[in-house]
């Protein structure tokens, strides 16, 4: 992994990167929100639902992590360390003279509107730009997917574009926004406090 740490914390979170041990806790969240999710998830068989499923996603992710081609954390509350309540992914990382990854995120149903998401894509972004050197992140968002997309621009991203019929969502063939935030927006909008300048934010490594 290049420069990434396991955990980092922001106010109320505690973000972690991937690991098989979680398959119990994310197969559990998947089942709880599964009708919640079924309106912005590309459809899912019922085994993507269970344990086994997702110990495999799960090792999946690790080599990811491993190789630098994603890292994907899961959200835990800091007063309740064993609740899996989200994720937030950075996928598709490419090096070279691209420095670029996109961006997904998604959390429990039932605590939306409390800024939690707010909260873990700002650390994200921290991550990518501070501990992993990337210069751009795309997350692609469909129009109607109002809540997503205050929660990027809130974190800073602007619109780019408008990808027709970009991604297959629930067995439709969905429009998607390009939502970019590049390294030198988080720089200059954003001053790093405590152990600047490499730390984020919006984050504290562990």
């Amino acid at each position: 992994m290049s420069g990434c740490r396991h955990v980092y914390e922001t106010a109320r979170l505690a973000l972690r990167l991937a690991a098989p041990s979680f398959a119990v806790a994310l197969s559990e969240y998947y089942r709880r929100n599964r009708a919640f999710f079924s309106a912005f998830d590309p459809q899912r068989e019922d085994a993507f639902f269970t344990e086994v499923e997702q110990r495999i996603l799960l090792e999946r992710d690790v080599e990811l992590a491993r190789e630098d081609r994603g890292y994907r954390f899961y959200l835990f509350l800091r007063g309740e360390p064993e609740r899996l309540i989200g994720m937030v992914g950075l996928s598709n990382l490419v090096r070279g003279a691209f420095q670029s990854c996109h961006m997904g995120y998604k959390l429990d149903g039932e605590l939306l509107c409390q800024g939690y998401m707010t909260e873990a894509v700002e650390a994200a972004a921290g991550i990518a730009f501070e501990d992993l050197g990337l210069h751009r992140i795309e997350a692609n968002i469909m129009p109607k997917n109002r809540a997503s997309l205050r929660v990027a621009e809130k974190a800073g991203f602007y619109h780019e574009g408008l990808a027709v019929k970009y991604l297959k969502i629930n067995g439709v063939w969905e429009d998607h926004i390009h939502m970019v935030l590049r390294s030198e927006q988080w720089h200059k909008g954003t001053p790093l406090p405590e152990q600047a300048p490499t730390t984020s934010p919006a984050v504290r490594g562990l």
